[in-house]
C-alpha cells in the first residue's frame, strides 16, 4: 500500500506551472519538498488537493491571482531618481524596501527594478505572478513521516541530503 498524503507528511512533487493559456510559467525543474498539514509551505487549495492522495496520483489545481500571488497592487510602483542606486544597475536586480504607506518598521516589500529611463527607475514590489491566474500540475512522488523537530519548526528540514521513502 502507498504512503498517503496526511498532515505532518513530508510530500515530494514533480510539478510545473503553466497560465490559463498553456504557456509555462515555472518548469518545475526541481522537485518541490513541503511539508503537508497547513504550515503555509504550499498554496492552500493545493495542499487540499493532495489532501489523502498517495504516490504516482497526480492533482491538477487551477489557482485565481487571490489563490496564488495576489492581485496586481499598483501602489506598489514607485518611481525613484537613478542617483539613488548603485552604478550597476539593471532590469530585473532588486532591492528591499518599505512600503510608501506603512507605520510599521517591520514592513518590508521586495521591489524588481522594471525599467530605468529619463534619470528614473522604476521599482515594482509586487510579485512578479501577481494578477495571474495560474494552472499547478503535480504528481507526488515520494512521502515520509516528518520528523518531530519539522513539526515543531513547521517547514522541511535537510530535504537535500534526505532521501523521502517512496512507498
Amino acid at each position: 500500500m502507498r504512503a498517503q498524503v496526511t498532515k505532518n507528511t513530508v510530500v515530494t512533487l514533480k510539478y510545473n506551472v503553466t497560465n490559463p493559456e498553456g504557456e509555462v510559467v515555472d518548469a518545475g525543474r526541481e522537485a518541490l519538498v513541503y511539508l503537508h498539514g497547513g504550515y503555509d509551505d504550499i498554496f492552500p487549495k493545493i495542499e487540499e488537493a493532495l489532501h489523502e492522495k498517495r504516490v504516482g496520483e497526480t492533482v491538477v489545481v487551477k489557482l485565481q491571482p487571490d489563490e496564488a500571488f495576489g492581485e496586481y497592487d499598483a501602489s506598489l510602483v514607485q518611481v525613484e531618481p537613478r542617483k539613488q542606486f548603485p552604478k550597476e544597475l539593471e532590469v530585473g536586480m532588486q532591492f528591499e524596501g518599505g512600503p510608501e504607506n506603512s507605520e510599521d518598521e517591520d514592513d518590508f516589500v521586495i521591489y524588481r527594478v522594471t525599467e530605468i529611463a529619463d534619470g528614473k527607475v522604476v521599482l515594482d514590489g509586487n510579485h512578479p505572478l501577481a494578477g495571474t491566474a495560474l494552472v499547478f500540475t503535480c504528481t507526488i512522488t515520494a512521502t515520509r513521516p516528518a520528523s518531530a523537530e519539522e513539526i515543531a519548526h513547521g517547514h522541511v528540514h535537510g530535504e537535500e541530503d534526505e532521501e523521502a521513502t517512496r512507498h
